[in-house]
């Protein structure tokens, strides 16, 4: 078993380095934030797939930023095309920190992101300005064997807080299968950033309730956001509600434009 998962291991990476070089595209590489996992990314990939971009959706395992973006790094080395590195939400923190030093990292690419400077953790960041109501909305604490907890956005609450304009059916599915993430992790205060060295772009919706809108035009300006989108109407998902405008902000960022 455990030669199968290494072998489709090597072949995965065999593929995506014979795409890129093949078509002259970057990988896109792509990390999700909390209480989501990679399926989140589907309809972007459908776009950037099409367009002839090999894509890879990185697991982010949600436990500490500096253990989640070693987890990253170690898919940024086994890539030797250059790569556009994503990130949604909490996965900001994680692609600021795992593309520190990474040479073959050309472009950071935030969607409704945290990017925090050294110091500063996502909890800070998400109260620096007024808008965000994720708090009220999280369920009872999971207490875990190691310390900390687990924590959940309440089912019954999942599709006002996080995806307002996402079919209804569609955020419940969500709801249920959302991955939880350490409170430690949310509070943890970042290191040097890759984004003071890594040119930067940003999309996010001006109807974002997990992360207030102001914070992150502060975080786009602050890391001198070579474009920045502003999806009017779009929740914190804006990558699932508006797969289009996420997908020419990343191709955007491929092109080096």
């Amino acid at each position: 078993m455990k030669l199968t998962k290494l072998f489709a291991s090597v072949a995965l990476s065999a593929a995506v380095t014979t795409s890129a070089l093949a078509d002259n595209k970057p990988t896109i590489v792509r990390v999700h934030g909390a209480f989501a996992d990679s399926s989140s990314w589907n309809g972007v990939i459908k776009i950037l797939e099409k367009d002839g971009y090999p894509v890879v959706a990185a697991a982010n395992p949600l436990r500490s930023v500096k253990t989640d973006a070693q987890s990253v790094a170690s898919v940024l080395k086994s890539i030797q095309s250059p790569v556009v590195l994503v990130g949604h939400s909490y996965g900001g923190p994680v692609i600021s920190e795992a593309a520190y030093g990474q040479a073959n990292v050309k472009a950071l690419v935030y969607v409704a992101a945290f990017a925090p400077d050294v110091g500063e953790s996502a909890v800070a960041l998400s109260g620096k300005y007024p808008g965000s109501t994720l708090g009220p909305t999280l369920a009872t604490p999971v207490a875990l064997a190691e310390g900390g907890n687990d924590l959940y956005i309440q089912q019954a609450k999942f599709h006002d807080q996080f995806a307002a304009d996402v079919n209804k059916a569609d955020a419940q599915l969500m709801a249920a299968t959302q991955r939880p993430i350490t409170d430690v992790a949310l509070n943890e205060a970042a290191s040097e950033p890759a984004w003071k060295t890594i040119p930067s772009y940003w999309v996010y919706g001006d109807a974002d309730k997990n992360i207030p809108p102001q914070a992150m035009k502060f975080m786009a300006e602050r890391s001198h956001s070579k474009q920045t989108v502003v999806v009017k109407g779009a929740s914190h998902v804006v990558m699932i509600s508006n797969p289009k405008a996420v997908a020419q902000l990343i191709e955007t960022a491929a092109k080096g434009h």
